[in-house]
């Protein structure tokens, strides 16, 4: 079982930045792929950004590709999402997830692929 618990969210203005972080219990963390997913009102929670278990491979959505990355940090079983020139756009509640898959030799991007999610994190960018 692993628990993920989300922070660093909050208010920030157009262009800024904001790291978000995921903190994972349990010792699987670092042999699961990790993924950030967003979910804005009455839209459908998409796909952000994932790596895999080794970070050795990433994987990022093309409305956030030379923005936002992905580090992990196995030592401290977290992942983070740091976000620079934020758009109104990337206003969502961020939820981070983990593979269901240990060790998955590709980069999990779909929803079904993760069978841990956190709690979520808001983000909202004024313009």
């Amino acid at each position: 079982q692993v628990q993920l618990v989300e922070s660093g969210g909050g208010l920030v203005q157009a262009g800024g930045s904001l790291r978000l972080s995921c903190a994972a219990s349990g010792r699987t963390f670092s042999s699961l792929a990790m993924g950030w997913f967003r979910q804005a009102p009455g839209k459908e929670r998409e796909f952000v950004a994932a790596i895999n278990w080794s970070g050795g491979s990433l994987s990022y959505a093309d409305s956030v590709k030379g923005r936002f990355t992905i580090p992990r940090d196995n030592a401290k079983n977290t992942v983070y999402l740091q976000t620079n020139s934020l758009k109104p756009e990337d206003a969502a509640v961020y939820y981070c997830a983990a593979d269901r898959t240990w060790r998955r030799s590709v980069v999990a991007t779909t929803l079904r692929e993760y069978a841990y999610w956190g709690q979520g994190t808001q983000v909202t960018v004024s313009s």
